[in-house]
């Protein structure tokens, strides 16, 4: 079977270097299982994705490797790698960090009032704001992380910003049941969280910042417990959000 050039397919405009296609795989296998495309259980095959992606299987170990490392794969002895599947007590354990630990970040975010932090938050606000009118699930799911990336940042904390980027990426599971639905709701949360910011206001960024996990997550474990409401588990209407 002859290869088919990276450079050639429209859907993942590799280059040549492992390093660089490893790290394109994983960005293209992450958005697809935030957004249900690939759902949890999915087995990951190296030689089925190395034909659909047109690449070697060199760099789809190495992505496969980054996604286990970041918790959205497992890989087990004789089954390979599938998507990760996060049982609700995890999951529920997931949140509450998560959601302490953005309240925290919101409140130094608040106290440290970088300007030019916030115009970039401006700036992702708008265009989130206007994918979820749209409805446009990949721009939903890199504009959420985008935002929050963002707001870590505004933090300052350096230590908090890389334990938060990786709590992201596992609790990205979680909320990948949360229905398009909902975009609109937690972009206007975003908007509160980012006014309370500006403001300088501490204890409230804090206070929406911790509440807006927490209703993303009920409006997630309701839409997991419930699949057959709306269509099944995965179905195109499906997008990762908090």
């Amino acid at each position: 079977m002859t290869e088919t050039p990276p450079q050639s397919r429209p859907g993942v405009s590799l280059g040549r270097d492992h390093a660089s296609l490893a790290e394109q795989v994983a960005r293209e296998l992450r958005q697809a299982i935030l957004t249900r495309r690939r759902r949890p259980g999915d087995r990951l095959v190296e030689d089925r994705l190395s034909e659909e992606m047109g690449v070697s299987r060199v760099p789809i170990r190495e992505a496969l490797r980054v996604l286990a490392a970041e918790g959205l794969v497992e890989v087990q002895p004789r089954r390979g790698a599938s998507v990760a599947n996060v049982s609700p007590e995890v999951a529920r354990d997931l949140v509450e960090v998560r959601a302490t630990l953005e309240g925290l970040n919101a409140r130094l975010a608040a106290r440290h009032h970088q300007e030019a932090i916030v115009a970039e938050l401006r700036r992702v606000l708008e265009a989130g704001n206007a994918a979820a009118r749209s409805r446009s699930l990949d721009d939903l799911v890199r504009l959420n992380g985008e935002f929050h990336d963002k707001l870590a940042e505004a933090g300052r904390n350096s230590i908090l910003w890389d334990i938060m980027r990786s709590l992201r990426e596992r609790t990205g599971l979680v909320f990948a049941a949360n229905t398009a639905g909902r975009a609109e709701q937690d972009w206007d949360e975003h908007s509160r969280i980012l006014a309370a910011v500006i403001d300088g206001d501490e204890e409230l960024a804090s206070v929406l910042a911790t509440r807006h996990v927490y209703r993303a997550a009920e409006s997630a474990f309701a839409a997991s417990a419930a699949p057959e409401e709306g269509g099944p588990a995965g179905a195109p209407d499906q997008a990762a959000a908090a």
